[in-house]
């Protein structure tokens, strides 16, 4: 049981992985790296579960409250970087972040 949700942290971590390094758009990109935390979090939660050796324990759990925290913040960022990328550029292509940063 443990290998099968393994496997699908590893499948979302990869496909998130795979969106983010093909993708120019800014939102995309941020939710590229959400589905990257999601497979991590799919991970910490499976391992703190059915842990190698001995009983379950919480500190998959407790890592996995902790990384949905940070994932909250860096979404409230991204939201704001990609509203004012837009409002100053009218795109959200990830070459205009680079000219904004050249002027």
């Amino acid at each position: 049981m443990l290998t099968s949700y393994l496997l699908l942290g590893a499948i979302l971590f990869v496909l998130g992985l795979i969106g983010f390094v093909t993708r120019r758009n800014l939102i995309i990109m941020f939710l590229c790296t959400e589905m990257m935390f999601q497979g991590i979090i799919v991970s910490l939660v499976a391992l703190g579960r059915y842990p190698p050796a001995g009983r379950p324990t919480l500190d998959g759990q407790v890592f996995a409250v902790f990384l949905i925290a940070v994932a909250g913040a860096e979404a409230a960022l991204a939201l704001a970087v990609v509203v004012l990328l837009y409002r100053y550029r009218r795109s959200l292509d990830a070459g205009a972040w680079t000219a904004l940063r050249d002027e």
